[in-house]
């Protein structure tokens, strides 16, 4: 048995459930182990902790996987699978396209999985993970028929556990999908675009928009792959612009609006939205609603400030090019900016912008992203909608 000893009294975030060891926790290590290895985790006292996996090379020493020593490897993988993807069949039942693994909110640290029908894309950032894919991979097809199964890492995780950063096709090819987010169809080519290919961490975000949109004039900002200007003109918005500065992304909200047969007025732009705002107020030109979805500002802490700065901007912008009574849709993905700090920020746009703003609504990521209470990091996603009052 691999044998991790903590430090005296550096138990209490495991014992409250939090999932993650930090190198200068461990007081031993007995049997030497090595990096991808399950080790048995011990208190102090020498109380069981649990079990984990072991990297030498990562200050995120063990993440834990089990409270109990794991005995077979092979069944402990099956039951986590299969109990992550029962609760997302439970929340989605019509969908066969949703973030099935959400890493430790799911007890599979390290572990991302994203099912687009029979094509399963993963995210490692575990060396454990990385050193049992095969096994994996095994049971994605025999226990969920997959066709395809491949990886869409992000670099900046992966060299933090001291992985290569190479993406891979296991199995079948990495073909284009058209997968439904239960009320519309979006095309998924998985040579191209940003994270596993689709964000569906947005995706129960997007229907609430369809509340405040019927006969407004939209703008879609950062628009991604278009979901929620697709959906404001599902529920009758007048026109949507949407801005995204990758031209790859609008070839996509061009496809994906023709693949809906949606009717609407819609203007595609590729451009940097910061200049775009910047001319749209220098033009005096306004909108019923605009929504913000930017990528992360702050990837850690030491970019915290300039991050704040830039969502500041951003959503004093946005707020400059609305009309009175229309709606500001604004998020931040950024896990080191908190929602209060996040709500000030946007208070502070306000302030700036001379516009009065009431806070309608506000939600973090789909249900196919649970959380761990005992684990902060898990929750990251702010989705705000603001009514301008005047």
């Amino acid at each position: 048995m691999k044998k991790v000893i903590l430090r005296k009294n550096e138990e209490h975030r495991i014992v409250k459930g939090h999932l993650w060891i930090f190198s200068n926790e461990i007081h031993t290590l007995e049997g030497s182990p090595e990096t991808g290895e399950i080790v048995t985790v011990f208190d102090a006292k020498n109380n069981l902790l649990g079990s984990g996996f072991y990297n030498k090379h990562s200050l995120i020493a063990i993440r834990m996987l089990s409270e109990n020593e794991i005995e077979d490897l092979d069944s402990f993988f099956c039951l986590r699978l299969r109990s992550a993807y029962e609760l997302r069949k439970t929340i989605y039942p019509s969908r066969e396209s949703f973030r099935m693994v959400f890493s430790e909110s799911d007890f599979l640290p390290g572990l991302i999985i994203d099912k687009y029908n029979k094509t399963f894309v993963l995210q490692v950032y575990s060396a454990g993970m990385e050193k049992n894919l095969e096994l994996l991979i095994k049971i994605l097809q025999e226990e969920y028929s997959a066709e395809n199964v491949l990886t869409k890492h992000e670099a900046y995780f992966r060299t933090l556990e001291g992985l290569p950063e190479d993406n891979q096709v296991f199995w079948g090819d990495a073909r284009k999908e058209i997968i439904s987010d239960g009320s519309l169809n979006y095309e998924i080519d998985f040579s191209q675009g940003q994270k596993t290919g689709f964000y569906f961490d947005q995706s129960d975000n997007r229907f609430f928009i369809e509340k405040i949109s019927s006969g407004k004039n939209v703008l879609d900002a950062f628009c991604n792959s278009g979901g929620f200007g697709l959906h404001a003109l599902t529920a009758g918005a007048a026109s949507v612009t949407f801005v995204d500065s990758s031209h790859i992304e609008i070839e996509k909200v061009k496809k994906n609006y023709e693949l809906n047969s949606l009717t609407g007025a819609v203007e595609y732009l590729s451009e940097d939205v910061f200049d775009f705002l910047e001319k749209e107020l220098a033009l005096n030109k306004k909108y019923d609603l605009v929504c913000v979805d930017p990528p992360a500002f702050a990837k850690n802490k030491k970019t915290l400030k300039t991050a704040e700065k830039g969502y500041e901007k951003l959503n004093r912008l946005a707020l400059q090019v609305i009309n009175t009574n229309g709606f500001l849709v604004t998020s931040s993905c950024s896990f080191h900016l908190k929602k209060n700090e996040f709500l000030t920020i946007v208070a502070k746009a306000a302030k700036k912008a001379e516009r009065k703003i009431q806070l309608i609504h506000f939600n973090e990521a789909s249900l196919d992203h649970p959380k761990l209470v005992s684990m902060e990091e898990t929750s990251y996603l702010k989705f705000a909608v603001f009514k301008i009052f005047e």
